[in-house]
């Protein structure tokens, strides 16, 4: 009698979609690139580029809700290249989520080694700066240095502590990401309640601020290089595509869980944005913790919301990092399962009913990622690989509807070929405004997958092309 390999644990409903879509969304965005991205380059108007932003994820997540839908496997944007494109695309597109999901992983967590500094730094408990900050630095035109650290250590502690929960499977994952999302939603309802009141109507005038004479500052151009720069915070809806086969029913709940999270994320984006200018004129915002800067200006009386809103920073951050560790698993899983990547990525725990060998690679690899690689460098390299899976999965729809037009479809995309199209141009537009750096990045990067493809995966025999 042969046994049965253990499979993954379908656990998962649409509310549970929703809360993993809102816990990978809600974090860096909305608790420092908020600040930043309108203090710099576009004021008040930083609320038209989270909508600017919001548009190319809704084209984007459209494709993604039918294509979940009609394809119920992990393996997110890979599994729809698969069926669509052919597995040399696959493997293309495969690897490039690696940038996303796992480079995506360490980003969150150097953010949240920030936070939990200084919120312990509050307390009175200082975490020495050779401990707690990436040894390297990269600046344009300097290039590469030494910042005189040694690693940095909470990073990898939480990357460590996210895989624990992985290891022991989804319902608990889930579970922690529900109780997590409720903890950082009620302190920024919190923020925007007793934010509304104290709005001067000055601070937000003019609304776009005039260009300076430089292109991205201030002015539409402002307003569109912020959104470009602020995609970052929108990163993680297509997280819950990865969790297709851990769902009850995939073909009607993910496209509720993809569009509801970012739905929701959305209206939280625009209300946070509007609160915090509106508090505090936009030249002050260029600070680490711009919420805590909003709160300080509504008066002594709300201090105490101070620390609450660094605990919510550091409940968000946690949560992206989980559910972003989560969907790089999936992603070895499904590789592992189609035969591009060893057997080991898809062994399942026999109790646990979790990727667990992926689980503590993925967790070894983000470690070190975090511990030793600066924050930026990784969001422009997270930034890249999500936009270039975004304009593979648009287009992958269009062509699904030439090749095979008859598929019963429980989702459809609605107006085809138009949002496939508006979602590839949306796309590629966003990944022309990122420096050249981070393209010859991504080349050297796609080009070791080549290597890996040319080497092992080109012999792979795929049955369900």
């Amino acid at each position: 009698m042969i046994e049965k390999k253990p499979e993954l644990k379908k656990a998962l409903g649409p509310l549970n979609l929703i809360t993993m879509g809102v816990g990978a969304i809600i974090g860096a965005g909305i608790f420092v690139l908020t600040g930043t991205a309108s203090a710099q380059y576009a004021g008040p108007g930083i609320v038209l580029s989270f909508i600017l932003s919001a548009i190319v994820c809704v084209l984007a997540g459209l494709c993604y809700a039918e294509f979940s839908s009609l394809i119920p496997k992990a393996g997110s944007a890979y599994s729809f290249a698969l069926a669509t494109m052919g597995k040399t695309v696959a493997w293309i597109i495969g690897w490039d989520l690696i940038l996303e999901y796992l480079f995506a992983a360490a980003t969150v967590a150097v953010g949240w080694s920030g936070y939990m500094v200084s919120f312990f730094s509050d307390l009175g408990i200082h975490i020495p700066h050779a401990l707690s900050q990436s040894p390297f630095a990269f600046k344009p035109g300097l290039g590469w240095h030494t910042t005189g650290a040694i690693l940095n250590l909470p990073a990898m502690a939480i990357i460590g502590i996210a895989a624990l929960f992985l290891y022991r499977g989804i319902t608990e994952s889930a579970k922690l990401t529900a109780f997590i999302v409720v903890i950082k939603l009620s302190v920024i309802l919190l923020f925007i309640a007793f934010g509304i009141p104290h709005i001067q109507l000055t601070n937000l005038t003019p609304f776009i601020p005039s260009n300076t004479g430089t292109w991205g500052e201030f002015g539409i151009s402002g307003v569109c290089r912020a959104a470009s720069v602020i995609f970052f915070a929108y990163i993680g809806f297509d997280a819950v595509s990865t969790s297709a086969q851990e769902c009850k029913n995939p073909q009607k709940d993910l496209p509720i869980g993809i569009l509801g999270s970012l739905l929701i994320s959305t209206l939280l984006y625009i209300g946070v944005a509007i609160v915090l200018t509106g508090v505090v004129h936009y030249s002050f915002l260029n600070v680490p913790d711009p919420i805590a800067v909003g709160v300080n200006a509504m008066g002594p009386h709300l201090y105490w919301l101070r620390p609450l809103v660094k605990l919510g920073a550091i409940a968000g951050l946690s949560s992206v990092i989980l559910v972003m560790m989560m969907g790089q698993t999936r992603i070895f899983y499904a590789l592992s399962c189609d035969g591009f990547l060893p057997k080991l990525f898809s062994n399942v725990h026999s109790k646990y009913q979790s990727p667990h060998t992926a689980t503590v690679i993925t967790a070894i690899a983000a470690m070190l990622i975090a511990g030793i690689l600066p924050i930026g460098l990784l969001g422009e390299l997270v930034s890249i690989g999500t936009l270039l899976a975004f304009a593979i999965v648009c287009a992958g729809i269009w062509i699904l509807r030439i090749k095979k037009p008859h598929l019963p479809r429980p989702f459809k995309t609605p107006f085809v070929p138009l949002v496939p199209i508006l979602g590839v141009i949306t796309s590629v537009a966003q990944m022309l405004y990122l420096p050249k750096d981070t393209w010859l990045r991504l080349f050297i990067w796609m080009a070791l997958g080549v290597i890996v493809y040319v080497f092992y995966g080109r012999k792979v025999k795929i049955h369900s092309e």
